[in-house]
């Protein structure tokens, strides 16, 4: 036992360390091609100041570096809390665009683009305190109907009612969208999914808040492994399930609402990427959560290159580009796990 035990852990980080390569090289190749492609070399020279191409260091420096590190900072919040809420409601459908979150988040940063919210004495723009608190509210909504449902606050109480509110938010945003006159085209593509126009701030504002919610989740590692066993088991081994929910859905609301205000919604990010690092390095929590990190970089990051280069000069949504592939990964996945055995 010990040593499978060993080889297991071996094998994980190995699984890591190959990730975390990836993620280096699918970084630097999202910062060298684009409408303009530079060099490696000059990639390099500019990181190390001394950049022989003023043009193509303003280009990288200003455009291109802020909207990949925002890509696969989006994409490891997205891809862990999809790990994460999966992990405690034990259903592989859960994420935080299933149960609502992602929709409240949406309501209110298409509030903050109709009446111009600012707050000038917040170092965030209006739009990501709105997103945020939005889907933090949401998260309270989901929770309160769930419980005047059911007082034990079950699973699939919980998982129906954010499915519900989900539909209704997004009705509501429908409807703003409507009367939303001259900023129609521009809310209707972030709702798509967008990244273009983000700053080095968004990224600063991504990043503190993975490494905050971030710590909080995979803190709640080994609770979350005793989820998996079921809640009647995990409380017999002393895990307080309300406390862990609450910090696991709470620390996941505040990381959807901030991703969801850079860059709009984009689903099938946390649905897809935990399930295709299960089988890379297995259902325990404490190697699939920072895994899924590194998973949801690499899978955003080459999306968003693919939402900026398919069609060059025009750009997709990279929504649209997620969910094309996130399908056909998940559909092929379901099919694989499901064929019988040889």
């Amino acid at each position: 036992m010990r040593k499978s035990g060993t080889g297991a852990e071996r094998g994980s980080i190995g699984a890591w360390t190959a990730l975390a390569l990836l993620t280096v090289l699918v970084f630097l190749l999202c910062l060298c091609v684009g409408s303009v492609t530079v060099p490696l070399k000059e990639i390099l020279r500019i990181f190390f100041g001394a950049a022989t191409n003023p043009a193509a260091e303003k280009i990288v420096l200003t455009v291109r570096l802020p909207r990949v590190l925002c890509a696969a900072l989006v994409g490891a919040g997205l891809s862990l809390c999809g790990a994460a809420m999966q992990g405690l409601l034990k259903n592989p459908l859960a994420d935080g665009y299933t149960l609502g979150i992602s929709s409240g988040a949406s309501l209110g940063a298409i509030l903050a683009f109709l009446f111009q919210v600012s707050f000038e004495t917040l170092p965030f723009s209006g739009t990501m305190v709105m997103a945020s608190l939005f889907a933090f509210l949401s998260l309270l909504v989901i929770l309160g109907l769930a419980y005047r449902v059911d007082r034990s606050l079950a699973t699939n109480t919980i998982i129906l009612i954010g499915i519900i509110f989900s539909m209704f938010a997004s009705a509501l945003s429908s409807l703003l969208i409507t009367f939303a006159g001259e900023k129609i085209r521009s809310i209707t593509f972030w709702t798509l999914g967008s990244l273009s126009g983000s700053t080095l701030a968004d990224a600063a504002a991504l990043g503190g808040t993975l490494l905050v919610c971030g710590g909080i989740l995979i803190g709640q590692a080994e609770e979350l492994n005793a989820f998996a066993i079921g809640e009647d088991n995990a409380r017999s081994i002393g895990v307080n399930i309300r406390k862990s929910r609450l910090l696991v859905l709470g620390a996941s609301s505040v990381l959807v609402g901030v991703s969801v205000a850079v860059g709009g919604t984009i689903g099938f990010v946390g649905l897809v990427i935990p399930h295709i690092l299960r089988l890379l390095v297995g259902p325990n929590h404490r190697r699939l959560l920072p895994a899924c990190i590194f998973g949801g970089m690499c899978f955003l990051m080459l999306a968003d290159l693919a939402a900026r280069t398919i069609v060059r000069p025009v750009e997709l949504p990279i929504g649209v580009v997620t969910s094309i592939i996130g399908a056909i990964l998940f559909v092929v996945i379901l099919y694989r796990s499901r064929r019988p055995a040889g």
